[in-house]
């Protein structure tokens, strides 16, 4: 298989290193322990990608480390690792460790291990090597990972992995949209056996939505529909594309997060009243306040990207648009409180909203007549 990646070359490791902000403090404060660069942060160096988040494996004390390190830490001390930043790095230091999985989907059981057994409990051989970083930055790659990525492969290290922890597949789907990767033959075979219902349904969701996040979340979300993982509806695909698009820009990036969103439509959840709300055509300003108001913003861009244009406007301004008068210029006026109060503002807001009113004194005379009119017709 031919790749775009078949001229990684890991003599460039060390000066891609180097350009890491923040490692050189890393680097000392490790030199009388073993650390190592690993996983995903060690595949993106040898992709030439930047990153502003690394993984360190610490054969020894973690909390010591991170305390040389200074800088604002986290500690984790049950699970064994710390999270430093420093100089616009994110470090998540972590023990080097071994896993057994007391059943399928179940989270692992870890113990101490040296560096050899931590490589070997990862997901993906590409996400299984590490560099020194003290001494000569030599790449560690027991399980062909340097292979696989040039190759653009997905392999698992074992038949087992997918059994052990199925959210392997989905994060397969993950890499292969970012990356552009292929499963390996035998992977490819083993993950449509991956059962996703042995894992916690929260779990599951965390890890669709890392992939909604992704640049290619379509991508992504189509492989797991190929793959059996995930129905998808019959326009999922081309939704996603759209929210994508809709929501990389103002106003809609502040009304809905794009990886809610996306989430939402490969889950299917919400879209019923997107489509909805989608076919409304509202004929006033007011109406389209009253249609829109309450609903969330994931649902909101949802239904703009089925089509509702007249949400544009929404979102801009009339749902900012507000009165310069209040329950109290009413209650001054002798109005009683109670809802002829609320009567009387909804009216002048809609009247104000719909271009019939301009000005404190219209709004008011607006609110009182709607409601005297409503507390009349009350008696």
């Amino acid at each position: 298989m031919s790749s775009p990646n078949a001229l990684i070359d890991p003599s460039r490791l060390p000066e891609r290193l180097a350009a890491l902000p923040g490692l050189d403090r890393v680097r000392e404060a490790a030199a009388d322990t073993p650390a190592y660069l690993v996983g995903g942060a060690v595949r993106d160096l040898l992709l030439g990608r930047a990153r502003a988040d690394i993984d360190v494996a610490v054969e020894g004390d973690v909390g010591a480390l991170a305390e040389r390190l200074g800088g604002a830490a986290r500690a984790h001390e049950r699970f064994a690792t710390a999270t430093v930043r420093l100089d616009g790095l994110t470090v998540d230091l972590a023990a080097t460790r071994a896993e057994t999985y007391p059943r399928p989907g179940a989270l692992p059981e870890v113990s101490p291990a040296r560096l050899t057994d931590d490589l070997a409990r990862r997901d993906f051989s590409v996400n299984a090597m590490a560099v020194p970083l003290v001494g000569e930055a030599e790449l560690i790659d027991p399980h062909g990972g340097l292979r696989d990525l040039k190759r653009g492969e997905l392999r698992v290290l074992h038949p087992g992995s997918f059994r052990d922890d199925p959210t392997r597949a989905l994060r397969a789907a993950r890499y292969a949209a970012r990356y552009g990767f292929a499963l390996e033959r035998e992977t490819a075979a083993l993950l449509r056996s991956a059962d996703i219902s042995t894992v916690s349904a929260n779990r599951v969701e965390a890890e669709l939505r890392k992939l909604a996040a992704e640049p290619q979340a379509r991508r992504g979300f189509e492989l797991l529909c190929e793959w059996g993982l995930l129905e998808l509806g019959p326009a999922a695909p081309e939704l996603i594309e759209s929210l994508s698009a809709l929501v990389r820009g103002e106003p809609w990036a502040s009304i809905s997060r794009r990886e809610e969103a996306v989430l939402a439509v490969a889950l299917g959840r919400g879209t019923k009243e997107a489509r909805e709300l989608a076919a409304a055509e509202p004929a006033r300003p007011s109406e389209a306040v009253e249609r829109a108001r309450g609903r969330s913003g994931t649902e909101l861009a949802l239904a703009r990207a089925l089509g509702a244009r007249w949400l544009d406007a929404y979102v801009s301004d009339w749902r900012h648009v507000r009165l310069e008068i209040d329950g109290r210029d009413l209650l001054a006026e002798g109005i009683q409180e109670g809802p002829a109060v609320g009567r009387g503002l909804a009216a002048a807001l809609r009247a104000k909203l719909d271009g019939e009113v301009a000005g404190a004194n219209e709004e008011l005379r607006t609110a009182l007549a709607a409601a005297r009119e409503n507390s009349s017709g009350s008696r």
